[in-house]
């Protein structure tokens, strides 16, 4: 039986087939069809968000194991940045790894640096001090890192280094050296806030 035109309840008959040659025919309602095909649907839509969370907590636990290894290596990036631009003569470069406020702990007077600004004091002290020992050609190789510990905003970086200068026109070569440097991630990314070395 098919629907009628006034939409009401309809009726399909099927045959049903029995053991020999009889038969029976027996009616199956539309609406329990739809019902069925309703409850598909809603498990089919729930394998598909299963199946969602899933995939979700997959690339979640990939980047949160990826984080800590990312995070340490900008964290080296800015402390060579630093040293680099040290190296290179490039003070723009070198203050640029620097935070706004930092503390710094060096082998030359005045030993001790702190504040805004305080990078660039250094570096304007450690021309003068060049100048009056006749230092130059000062260059700092860092070896690998022996500690790059991230916390949250902050990592502690120390690596062994050393010290290649001349001093009245005569190589001097400082090994063993160490530098110990702290650091604050902010919006721009990792900034030295403190940094000592400690010269061997």
């Amino acid at each position: 039986m098919q629907c009628d035109s006034r939409g009401e309840t309809t009726r399909r008959f099927a045959v049903s087939a029995k053991s020999g040659s009889d038969a029976i025919l027996f009616w199956e309602p539309k609406t329990r069809r739809r019902s069925t095909t309703r409850k598909m649907l809603r498990s089919l839509k729930t394998r598909k968000q299963m199946n969602r969370i899933l995939i979700a907590l997959a690339v979640a636990g990939s980047a949160a194991a990826q984080t800590p290894r990312t995070e340490s290596s900008a964290v080296v990036a800015t402390v060579h940045q630093f040293v680099d631009g040290f190296n290179k003569g490039d003070t723009k470069m070198s203050l640029a790894a620097c935070a706004l406020q930092t503390s710094i702990v060096d082998d030359f007077p005045p030993h001790e640096w702190h504040g805004a600004g305080a990078c660039a004091k250094w570096m304007d002290d450690f021309d003068a001090d060049a100048r009056k020992n006749a230092i130059t050609d000062g260059i700092v190789v860092l070896s690998s890192p022996t500690h790059v510990d991230v916390t949250a905003d902050r990592a502690y970086f120390v690596a062994p280094a050393t010290y290649t200068y001349k001093k009245s026109g005569k190589p001097v070569r400082e090994a063993g050296s160490t530098i110990t440097v702290a650091l604050q991630k902010s919006r721009e990314g990792w900034r030295i806030t403190g940094w000592a070395w400690a010269k061997h």
